[in-house]
């Protein structure tokens, strides 16, 4: 009887450790999400301002470069959001990217590629706040 009760059980042991799994997964999606969105948020802030001292002469040839490269990254995000409002999106934005794959066209924004891990991801942006501050004292001690 004790057999019995264990093969019954068995089932919905699988079930919730399932439910459990796709739960933890959903939420690492999410966290990395909100931290693609948060570096993404950081970085036009950051083009903004490059874009400001650009106007007023202040800004180098190299800042003006990140710069642009962060304006191609907010034109990927509105590319991908025409997807997003056609029908069927969770079918045709993984489509899109991996067609951008095979042909070699990087259709996801820097903070959102997949094929870096979020270590990378937090060292490039340590990487560039560190060159900022540089070039900020610079711009500083110049004016």
């Amino acid at each position: 009887m004790r057999l019995y009760k264990v093969i019954h059980r068995a089932p919905f042991r699988v079930a919730k450790i399932t439910k459990k799994r796709q739960q933890l997964r959903f939420k690492r999606a999410m966290v990395a999400l909100k931290i693609a969105l948060a570096q993404e948020k950081q970085e036009t802030k950051e083009m903004l301002q490059i874009y400001r001292r650009y106007t007023q002469g202040h800004a180098t040839k190299e800042e003006l470069h990140t710069a642009n490269e962060q304006f191609l990254d907010i034109l990927k995000g509105i590319g991908l959001g025409v997807f997003a409002v056609l029908p069927f999106a969770p079918i045709t934005i993984p489509l899109v990217v991996k067609l951008g794959q095979w042909v070699g066209v990087d259709v996801l924004p820097s903070s959102f590629n997949i094929n870096k891990s979020l270590k990378e991801i937090e060292s490039a942006s340590c990487k560039r706040r560190s060159r900022r501050k540089r070039i900020t004292s610079k711009l500083h001690l110049s004016i």
